[in-house]
């Protein structure tokens, strides 16, 4: 049985007509500014909390199983047709169910509840995890927003573009859950509360050490005992696995070293953290679902990982201007526990990022944090050309010259900035999330990457800026630089009536494997522009 009950009022509904739009924006404080300081009450976090959530939330449930109607503002769920009433644009808000009388606010909880009902009337199939996922993702913002009112934001603006994220994936029912485990045991090392940490090292016994690529750079992390190597572990994966790993410790297999003398910071990315003293990007296995998937290092992708990298490396070397790729250089684990214990090494940011320039994280820019350089943006028609100009014909190129898909998502991506925080360089990563050409066909390549670049990436920029900049429209930048490109898919993009949006909120209601995707048309912002 489901663990919230999802009958909310279902009177007899009104004519569309008489359907009143959404009211004028009143100028109540926008949920997604700072974080709540310090002192604030309990339920000024909780509401601050129910916005961060409720967000997310409704631009699933809008996209996948809601149409709109004339009136703004106001969607028809397809399943049961029942009206909902919704303020803001790319960050939806205050939701309000159409009822006798009225218009019904509804709480977060509320919403999870039609968002349950409305999704088995759509799919005819139950779920009892994805609720409970949605209240999980809403209390882990509740906990960060009291954690971050006492914690100290980095000083590099890169680690903070990497922290910012509290809204997380703007497409996800549940962006922020965290396996369920009480807030305690991942705190310590939560990105988004300005975590920053050791890492447990240990010791493997050298004849059961797994390895593939270049992992030198772990050795420098400590210092090993005869007949070992050295492997560092996450201590949020050793808490969650400790137990299946006794019998190593007992017998020999593992031996404890203590712990690194720096500490690494978490990125967005949660399990892949950042080590500045030896610049150096780790990543690592945790046991715990975070948005699609169980965040295993899986056997398959690291059984490709070396080729899948090897051919990003290689396209990259002959693309023009100034793109780098932070390369998967190897892995290391124990052969008793392949997936629990794996570690991925990843290129620092030395000699990768253009000299004089500063990284940040597209993410944190449509996030927000302290110091971005969108904060400096005055006329925002140049510095949007200067972004598309960096972001965009490393991936067209890529794909059509040499047949790889990068994953160009917002989290994928790191964008430099000159001393005038003007866009001077692109910086893409994360191998696992690459698709080559040749494995998955053209049609399905350029797919997956229109949704990554397209709409998951440029679009929610492109919202910001016209947000930010009344008046500005960011769209006939976007098609020239396609229509620039000489790829004929991207040329004949604008063209398209729709673009693919990936069915998250459908995709996790009917558990559909973690590295699944489908997709559904949405309106294509490039047409007639």
């Amino acid at each position: 049985m489901d663990p919230v009950d999802p009958q909310l009022p279902m009177p007899q509904e009104p004519a569309v007509p008489a359907v009143s739009p959404a009211p004028p924006e009143r100028p109540a404080c926008e949920p997604f500014g700072p974080p709540a300081p310090p002192g604030v009450s309990g339920d000024d976090v909780g509401a601050v909390a129910d916005g961060y959530a409720a967000a997310p939330l409704l631009n699933c449930l809008l996209r996948e199983v809601g149409e709109p109607t004339d009136a703004p503002g106001v969607h028809r769920l397809l399943a049961s047709g029942r009206l909902l009433r919704v303020r803001g644009g790319r960050r939806p808000r205050d939701p309000e169910l159409r009822a006798a009388g009225g218009w019904q606010r509804l709480t977060h909880a509320e919403l999870v509840k039609l968002v349950a009902e409305e999704l088995r009337r759509y799919t005819g199939v139950g779920n009892a995890e994805l609720p409970g996922e949605m209240l999980d993702s809403r209390a882990a913002v509740a906990a960060l927003l009291a954690a971050r009112a006492g914690a100290t934001p980095p000083d590099d603006p890169y680690l903070r573009s990497e922290q910012s994220l509290l809204t997380g994936h703007p497409h996800h029912p549940a962006p922020k859950a965290r396996g369920g485990g009480p807030a305690a045991g991942w705190l310590p090392y939560a990105p988004e509360a300005y975590a920053r940490f050791p890492l447990v090292l240990l010791g493997v016994r050298e004849d059961v050490v797994v390895e593939e690529g270049d992992t030198r750079a772990l050795d420098a992390l400590g210092e090993a005992p005869p007949g070992y190597r050295l492997l560092p572990a996450h201590p949020w994966q050793l808490d969650l696995i400790g137990a299946e790993l006794r019998d190593a410790f007992a017998d020999g297999r593992l031996v404890r070293l203590g712990r690194t003398d720096g500490v690494v910071w978490p990125t967005a990315a949660i399990r892949t953290v950042y080590a500045p003293g030896t610049d150096l990007f780790l990543k690592f296995s945790l046991d715990v679902r975070i948005t699609n998937d169980i965040r295993r290092l899986w056997r398959h992708d690291l059984r490709r990982l070396c080729r899948t990298d090897a051919a990003v490396t290689a396209a990259f070397a002959e693309l023009p201007g100034p793109a780098a790729w932070l390369g998967d250089r190897g892995y290391r684990t124990a052969g008793f526990a392949f997936e629990e214990l794996a570690v991925l090494v990843r290129d620092g940011l030395g000699g990768r990022v253009v000299p004089g320039t500063t990284p940040v994280l597209a993410a944190g820019l449509v996030e927000g944090f302290d110091g971005s350089p969108l904060d400096r943006v005055v006329e925002p028609a140049g510095w949007w050309e200067a972004y598309l100009r960096q972001v965009v014909p490393p991936v067209l190129g890529a794909f059509d010259r040499h047949g790889v898909v990068l994953e160009a998502h917002l989290q994928n991506v790191l964008v430099a900035v000159d001393g005038a925080g003007v866009p001077a360089q692109a910086v893409f990563r994360d191998a696992e999330g690459v698709k080559l050409v040749g494995e998955v066909g053209r049609a399905a390549g350029w797919e997956r990457l229109v949704y990554c670049l397209v709409v998951n990436h440029l679009w929610e920029v492109a919202e910001l800026l016209a947000e930010r900049f009344g008046g500005f429209d960011p769209w006939p930048a976007v098609r020239g630089v396609l229509g620039a490109s000489g790829v004929e898919e991207a040329v004949g993009l604008a063209d398209a009536v729709t673009l693919p949006g990936k069915t998250n909120l459908l995709l996790r209601w009917t558990g559909a494997d973690g590295a699944a995707a489908s997709y559904t048309g949405v309106q294509n912002p490039l047409r007639g522009r």
